[in-house]
């Protein structure tokens, strides 16, 4: 056990004490909420579901780049729910949400491709709010980004 030096008192410890605690909370990191998630084994080669991916997702209003492990993995920015100049104060006061992409490309011999689509949603609820996560609607779900792919790549 740690004594303490006798020359400081009970009240010298507790700013030290508080100094520690909020380093401690100031150094954990936050917890990530769990993505929609959504994965399939297409019998198409990476180049054409690559491809598939891509248009589908900017077709949906997103901005893709390319991930930094040789291609394999694909990220989105933030998707701009409400488009008009004039919603700023309507997304500001009564809140919105935003959705991200990322999408994991792994071939499966020459003829298949896994593909794991990650949608993660978020939302406000106004302007001195911050941003929760939220289960994805329908239209920006894992599940539908994959029939859409599905579809772009004529397997439905």
């Amino acid at each position: 056990m740690v004594t303490p030096h006798p020359s400081i008192g009970l009240l010298g410890w507790l700013p030290i004490i508080a100094l520690c605690a909020v380093a401690a909370g100031c150094s954990s990191l936050g917890t990530k909420p769990d993505a929609d998630q959504a994965q399939a084994v297409l019998p198409m080669p990476e180049t054409k579901v690559r491809t598939a991916v891509i248009q589908v997702l900017q077709e949906e209003g997103y901005l893709v780049s390319q991930g930094e492990e040789g291609g394999a993995v694909l990220t989105t920015g933030y998707r701009q729910e409400i488009d008009s100049p004039s919603d700023w104060m309507l997304r500001r006061r009564f809140g919105t949400g935003r959705s991200r992409v990322n999408v994991t490309l792994a071939p499966e011999g020459e003829s298949a491709t896994r593909l794991t689509i990650q949608v993660i949603y978020e939302g406000k609820d106004g302007l001195f709010e911050s941003w929760k996560a939220y289960p994805a609607p329908l239209p920006q779900s894992a599940a539908n980004q994959l029939r859409l792919v599905k579809n772009a790549l004529g397997l439905l």
